[in-house]
């Protein structure tokens, strides 16, 4: 099997976020071609392009890559050796911007919508089996707590179409419509719960940016089991609108 080598994905960057409502030693690292080329040709190319920006997360620039940084058997399983220092300080402080968040979404409107759906904002509910199995998925994004001018302590925005695939040993989400598309990796973790490390594309991007190539555009977060066929995507500190998301994953059927 081929090394794959560093690419940076070209993209049309906006001059500002797209808005989601109105203002107020290692061994060779896996070849994912194929899989980039088989998701292409369903028109799905983003999750297989962010799944390899993530496994080449330290090339570019003057940051070492993977192969040359991490033990042998740390990539593609082991997400701490791929997110980088900012992100893993948004994990580990994910409950106390959970509750500063949820706090702040309650004294600003949100209170009923957050007591009527339990399962989906009880920060402690994690299920067995965290990682959704592929298919087409229903994901609808939670923003709580305002960050910046004009933004809402709480906004639900409408379902979106998403995908989840299999990447190798790893697992691919991209949300593919909407004003703001996280895509990116979910990997599996020893504590119970799955980590997402991804990008976000904003308006008419068609490509993902590099993981750590933009801090702007970085996501880390949790994904968690809370039902029968129901998952949330728990998004602590984004650079854009909120304090914390949480995005909803229902399988379409």
């Amino acid at each position: 099997m081929r090394p794959s080598r560093c690419f940076s994905a070209a993209t049309r960057r906006p001059r500002s976020p797209a808005r989601t409502f109105p203002p107020t030693g290692a061994g060779p690292l896996p070849d994912r071609r194929p899989a980039v080329a088989r998701a292409t040709r369903r028109g799905r190319a983003l999750a297989p392009a962010a799944a390899l920006a993530l496994l080449l997360a330290a090339c570019g620039g003057n940051a070492p890559s993977p192969a040359s940084s991490t033990p042998r058997g740390a990539l593609p399983g082991n997400w701490r050796s791929v997110a980088t220092a900012a992100d893993r300080t948004r994990l580990r402080n994910w409950r106390e911007t959970w509750l500063a968040a949820a706090a702040r979404a309650r004294s600003g409107g949100g209170a009923a919508a957050l007591a009527a759906d339990a399962p989906l904002f009880d920060l402690d509910r994690f299920l067995v089996d965290p990682v959704p199995p592929p298919g087409d998925y229903r994901c609808r994004v939670v923003k709580l707590g305002a960050q910046g001018v004009g933004t809402r302590e709480f906004f639900s925005e409408p379902p979106y179409a998403c995908r989840i695939d299999r990447e190798g040993d790893l697992t691919s989400f991209a949300k593919i419509a909407g004003p703001q598309r996280p895509v990116g990796l979910i990997f599996p973790d020893p504590q119970g719960r799955a980590v997402f490390l991804g990008t976000l594309l904003l308006g008419d991007e068609t490509r993902a940016i590099n993981y750590g190539r933009d801090t702007a555009r970085d996501l880390a977060g949790y994904v968690d089991r809370i039902g029968e066929r129901r998952w949330r995507m728990v998004l602590p500190s984004p650079a854009f609108e909120s304090m914390l998301d949480v995005v909803e994953i229902v399988p379409v059927s």
